[in-house]
């Protein structure tokens, strides 16, 4: 008589990081603040991932309960399946973190400080990969220089070394290249598209550069007052976004409905435009007002336009709005 059939039950393949039903809140003078409310994605291995949001969103708080730095309220973070709470020296071990802030020992030389970090995670005998990252970061001429004799655009580049010296498959980038120059911010991309392209580490980005978020990530979450309100590929939020920009510059004030609908940047106006026949309509109502227009150009809808009409539309979170991970 035959037996039972065994039934191969196929299970979804890990993430490489999963934030579960993550809240956090905090104790202030005025009450109790909501930092996070009910954030639920995952970033799969290999993906070059974007956590876009304005000052105040969560997206540092999010990122230090996946460093353990600070514990959710309720919830759960993973890095390739370790809890990052009862499980913590494993998915520590997993993650390469850049913070936002300049954090550095004064009494070491660079190539030092890498070998000093390096031992934190017990490792040995890795001067070539500290001699490829000090290549990679444009630090070679600096390694044994004193830490404290570097610019600020130098320390974060070592900043970046020490996150990556362990060889972690998970890196985070916590905003790093705000305040630096174009030279930094292209070497920096430069190293870390490689790393991913070549080695396959994850890579969760954080910034305020969103052309660079577009050019770089492949799948954006975007952060508002602590909830998902948008968890899509680039190019279908890009997708979503109206067609056109009218572009022009000029000294005079914009009639009240204009004003209504543009994004003003000094001179610099940009009016939302769906096709060619609205382009007519909204520089017929520009002339009819009195307002001279110049360096008049059209463009195509960029991830800042979907990042302010979310954030100014009152979006609803990402579960109400049929939004998965």
């Amino acid at each position: 008589m035959p037996g039972p059939r065994r039934v191969t039950l196929w299970s979804r393949p890990m993430s490489a990081v999963s934030f579960q039903n993550v809240s956090k809140s905090f104790a202030t003078a005025r009450g109790e603040l909501q930092a996070l409310r009910d954030v639920s994605f995952d970033i799969e291995p290999g993906e070059f991932f974007g956590l876009l949001g304005p000052n105040g969103a969560g997206k540092t708080t999010l990122i230090s309960i996946l460093a353990g730095l600070a514990r959710a309220s309720s919830g759960q973070v993973r890095v390739h399946g370790h809890d990052v709470q009862t499980d913590y020296g494993s998915a520590r071990r997993l993650l390469g973190v850049v913070p936002q802030e300049l954090v550095f020992d004064p009494f070491f030389t660079v190539r030092e400080a890498l070998r000093f970090q390096s031992g934190y995670f017990g490792i040995r005998d890795n001067a070539a990969w500290i001699d490829e990252l000090l290549e990679g970061l444009g630090l070679s001429d600096k390694a044994g220089a004193n830490m404290r004799q570097l610019s600020g655009g130098m320390k974060r580049r070592v900043l970046i070394a020490q996150a990556l010296v362990h060889r972690p498959q998970v890196i985070v980038l916590d905003e790093p290249t705000a305040g630096v120059d174009v030279e930094l911010r292209q070497t920096l991309w430069q190293f870390v598209s490689g790393l991913n392209r070549r080695l396959g580490c994850t890579v969760l980005l954080t910034t305020h550069y969103l052309e660079e978020a577009e050019a770089l990530c492949g799948r954006i979450a975007m952060l508002k007052q602590g909830r998902v309100v948008a968890l899509e590929r680039t190019s279908d939020l890009l997708a979503r976004s109206s067609s056109n920009v009218l572009r022009f510059k000029t000294d005079h004030p914009l009639p009240q409905d204009l004003q209504a609908q543009a994004r003003v940047t000094g001179r610099v106006v940009q009016l939302p435009a769906h096709d060619a026949l609205e382009v007519e309509r909204l520089l017929a109502r520009v002339r009819e007002s009195g307002v001279l227009a110049q360096d008049i150009e059209i463009r195509k809808a960029d991830l800042e336009d979907v990042f302010l009409d979310l954030m100014d539309s009152g979006a609803p979170e990402a579960g109400d709005a049929g939004v998965t991970a």
